[in-house]
């Protein structure tokens, strides 16, 4: 089987000068090689290959925000379904309730059993979106874990909950629905 070389040359490809001038080329590399010590690295290889990083990296890069993007999506989708199948009802309620999302005061009308479990603590509001939404805190936990910003959290001062000692007024509870 012949060289590479000597299939071109009877392809007539290259001339028998080019393979002369190919072949002094790399006696003269081999040389240079002996004499220094220091392999002698094409320049265009050696671009190459850097190119080849680069582009790999780049590759890695977006492979990275790929998989990132597809875990947001898949963590979207589980809240969601967490959210249909644990959703409660508003009830045919008029009273207003007020809560702050995102600095802002935000209001859903309710009924009063519901007012109840909300200042309680058993139910808890879920934004998606400008839509409101109320579930049990067990899944509001759940989704928490998840996404903590579409979770409002109703929380009650400390004040409240432990009144002081020498307060005069401590015997005198103030309703939650309370309005001026």
């Amino acid at each position: 089987m012949a060289s590479l070389q000597d299939q071109f040359l009877k392809a007539g490809l290259i001339s028998q000068k080019k393979v002369n001038q190919a072949k002094q080329d790399q006696n003269k590399q081999k040389k240079e090689e002996r004499r220094t010590g220091v392999k002698v690295v094409d320049d265009v290889r050696q671009a190459a290959a850097e190119a080849q990083r680069k582009q790999a990296e780049r590759a890695r890069e977006l492979n990275a925000q790929r998989v990132a993007a597809n875990r947001e999506k898949e963590v979207a989708a589980q809240i969601a379904q967490m959210v249909q199948q644990s959703r409660q009802s508003k009830g045919n309620g008029d009273i207003a309730y007020n809560f702050t999302y995102e600095n802002k005061v935000k209001r859903i009308y309710v009924s009063a059993p519901v007012q109840a479990h909300l200042t309680a603590g058993r139910l808890v509001i879920i934004c998606q979106g400008e839509v409101f939404e109320l579930v049990p805190k067990i899944v509001a936990d759940k989704i928490a874990e998840r996404n903590p910003a579409i979770v409002v959290r109703v929380s009650k001062s400390s004040a409240e909950t432990l009144p002081a000692e020498d307060d005069p007024y401590a015997d005198y509870k103030i309703p939650d629905d309370f309005t001026w």
